[in-house]
């Protein structure tokens, strides 16, 4: 049986919320094909530190090490067990077969990277935009794989369980420039939003929640410019932030939550500064 352990750095563990909504498979069906190392969350033991010891001694194989959360190179900050968590991933990374950074921490460093004095915290292959991570750019794992990003804030339960299952059945999963699968992150939110009539003939809705009218011009949405498959794959199976009247915020991508005016999009004269 195959393995798995789950490690979180700095998270609101909003990705570990989210696999507990997942379905077709439910979670219960995903560990009874593989074996549960550790997760902090559901784990009933905290015996982390004799598991880890147990991988590096070849006493137990590791198939898929899961990271949640950014990473700090700070070794006395976000201990897991007796190490750090950046610790745990060097003395890991060379045991798994295949490393998965599930939601933009992990992935980008996100909110914890954002401010100048956390310098030490990143992702585990990127920094935002930058192969400025914890692990080498060229960093590959057993598989041949780099770190396998699942970006989202938090990811959709089941992009993951996509991926893993399809690693599980040893498909091949081409990936993009930020090391994301394709497959998930060559749609836009636009694709199959339900407003692109409005987007065309730029009728807007002027608040939050309306069911009527494009959420781009005077609202901010991102649906145009993102990478996710959420008007696709539908959360819960029911719907998505612009069919429930909320703009997409491009929490998928490498500048979220970075840039400023969320919920703005700039129009030509604002740039040209044509008017006061």
């Amino acid at each position: 049986m195959k393995t798995l352990l789950w490690l979180q750095g700095l998270t609101c563990n909003g990705n570990t919320q989210s696999l507990l909504n997942a379905e077709n498979p439910y979670i219960y069906e995903i560990f009874s094909k593989i074996n549960l190392l550790y997760h902090p969350s559901l784990s009933i033991k905290n015996n982390l530190n004799e598991i880890v010891n147990k991988i590096l001694d070849d006493e137990i194989r590791l198939d898929f090490l899961i990271v949640e959360g950014a990473i700090t190179k700070n070794k006395n900050f976000c201990k897991i067990g007796n190490y750090s968590i950046a610790d745990v991933v060097n003395k890991l990374k060379n045991k798994a077969e295949y490393i998965i950074a599930v939601g933009n921490c992990a992935v980008h460093g996100n909110l914890p990277a954002i401010y100048k004095e956390n310098k030490d915290i990143c992702g585990l292959q990127f920094k935002f935009e930058e192969k400025k991570g914890l692990l080498p750019s060229d960093f590959k794992t057993k598989s041949g794989y780099p770190v396998i990003n699942i970006t989202g804030c938090p990811i959709h339960p089941a992009w993951f369980t996509q991926v893993l299952m399809a690693l599980y059945f040893d498909r091949n999963i081409p990936l993009d420039k930020f090391n994301r699968p394709k497959e998930i992150f060559m749609y836009l939110p636009h694709d199959g939003c339900t407003r692109n009539e409005y987007f065309e003939w730029k009728t807007e809705a002027e608040e939050f929640g309306h069911k009527e009218g494009c959420l781009f011009y005077n609202l901010g949405c991102r649906g145009p410019m993102t990478h996710a498959p959420c008007n696709k794959i539908l959360w819960n199976r029911i719907s998505s932030k612009t069919r429930a009247g909320m703009p997409c915020i491009g929490c998928t991508e490498f500048n979220f939550p970075v840039r400023e005016n969320f919920f703005n999009t700039k129009k030509i004269w604002e740039y040209l500064k044509i008017f006061p």
